[in-house]
Formats: structure tokens, sequence, C-alpha cells
């Protein structure tokens, strides 16, 4: 018996990946394929890893991502790269990939060229694994965003956005389009986030923390230390 014991957050992340590829089970036995959307950033990596082992039926599996930085899918700070790296592994090679940028020089040139591959995928998503900041953000749903408002009341599947915070340039899923699942999850960790969630949920002014756009829709909160 190996005498490893797996941390919080290593539990978690298997916890996450068994439910999520029984949900992704489930779509595909009705329906000839099945779309998951994820997140970037260092929380998902153990989690994508999890994934990657699962049994399923990977060649019918599309997956794309809640947003990402207008850098090259080479980029250190590619979320395409990380999701490549991490979870296009092993037989989840067999899944098909829709990154959400162009080889164009703005998001706001690639938008369109994106929306026509999204339109392409199969909706509702069975699972959207958001992901949160310090500042109460999910996805690209940035407070001092300027396309904030937007991209919260749009139809339009993606939004370009431009974030003071932010060194690069962005595409986001909108609001509406994250909603456009059958099932949500929040994957966070550490005492941090855990009280930025518990003041969003004491309070309902989405500008102020935009992950409260998702908490009046059914949201699988997984959380570690």
């Amino acid at each position: 018996m190996s005498e490893y014991a797996a941390t919080p957050r290593e539990h978690l992340a298997r916890q996450l990946a068994e439910a999520v590829a029984e949900a992704l089970r489930a779509d595909l036995a009705s329906q000839a394929r099945a779309l998951l959307v994820v997140s970037g950033g260092s929380t998902p990596i153990a989690f994508f890893a999890a994934l990657a082992s699962q049994e399923l039926a990977w060649d019918r599996v599309d997956i794309t991502l809640a947003d990402e930085r207008w850098v090259s899918e080479e980029a250190d700070d590619s979320n395409a790269r990380l999701v490549r790296e991490h979870l296009l592994v092993g037989k989840a090679q067999q899944a098909r990939f829709v990154p959400l940028t162009t080889d164009h020089a703005t998001p706001e040139q690639g938008v369109e060229r994106v929306t026509e591959r999204l339109l392409q995928l199969t909706w509702p998503a069975s699972v959207v694994i958001l992901g949160m900041g310090g500042d109460g953000h999910t996805a690209s749903l940035f407070p001092d965003s300027r396309e904030l408002d937007l991209a919260l009341a749009t139809d339009a599947p993606v939004v370009a956005v431009r974030t003071p915070s932010q060194p690069q340039a962005r595409i986001t899923l909108s609001a509406e389009r994250l909603h456009h699942a059958l099932r949500h999850v929040l994957h966070i960790t550490g005492d941090d986030k855990r009280t930025v969630l518990g003041r969003a949920m004491s309070g309902d002014d989405v500008r102020e923390l935009p992950i409260r756009a998702f908490l009046s829709c059914p949201l699988a909160i997984y959380w570690a230390p």
C-alpha cells in the first residue's frame, strides 16, 4: 500500500473529475457529442490531470474555455496551452479542443471567427466549470472592466475585454453563454477565496463581485483549503 496521502486539493480535484466524467457519460448516452467548458489558472491543473485519466468516450467530447488572454497558444500564460499540456493527454487527446483565440491582432477583430466556432458546438454545455479571483471575477468578467455591463447583458457568445487591472486584452464567454449549461461548478481553493465567496453570497451587486451573476442558478461549489 502506498504511503502517499493526497492533499485536500488533490482529493477535491479527483472528486470533481469523477463528477464531471459522470455528467459527460450521462449526456453522451443520449446525444452524439457533449461540451465541457473549463477555466484556466493554476487551480484546475490537478483537476485536469485527474479528468484526463477518466474512462470516457473522449472522441465525442468537445472542450472550450470560459475565457482566454489574447496571446499566442504557445505563451506561458495561455489557457489553451494549460489545457493542451494537462488535460488533452493520454486518452483525453481524442477530445476536440476549441480555442478562443485567432491570428488576428486584437480580440475585437477575432470575435466574429470565435463566435462561429462556438456556435457549432453542442449547447447547452454539459458542464461549465468556473473559477474565481480574489476580486470576485469569474471568466474575464472583472469588476473594473469597461466591458462588464456588455458581457453581463449581451446575447452574443463572446466579448472582447479590456481591463485596467490586467496587462493583456482578453476574450470571454458572455454571462448568457456561460449560463447556457446543464450544470455549473465553482472550483476554488484557499481561505481567501472562501471569504470572497461569503461576501458574494451576502450581497447582490454583480458589478462589485461578478461571481454573483452565477449564484442564483444551481451551482455546485468545490472548495478545499
